[in-house]
């Protein structure tokens, strides 16, 4: 890596699929967002994600306002907790039915 390039990628594999994801853990890491949330009635946290790849540096306080936020019941797979989370052009998406 030169000057926020990367110059090469050395693997026994690399495809154009290997650069592109060395190149951008390189220059841009990002991740899914997985976590668990407090649901109003529910007696235990459900999990949710992320519906895009946010910056590896944004999860620790995506996290942290997740954690202390409580969200109101029912929710069910696939519904939308939050648009836009943050700004970070992602979704918080609930991964399972809450239970009352």
């Amino acid at each position: 890596m030169d000057k926020g390039q990367v110059n090469d990628v050395k693997s026994d594999i690399c495809c154009k699929r290997v650069r592109q994801y060395a190149e951008g853990e390189c220059i841009r890491p990002i991740r899914m967002l997985t976590i668990t949330v407090r649901i109003k009635g529910c007696p235990v946290p459900v999990t949710v994600k992320s519906s895009n790849a946010i910056l590896k540096n944004q999860l620790p306080n995506s996290e942290r306002v997740l954690k202390g936020m409580l969200f109101p019941a029912p929710v069910a797979a696939g519904d939308i907790l939050a648009t836009d989370f943050k700004g970070l052009n992602a979704d918080i998406v609930e991964t399972q039915n809450s239970f009352r």
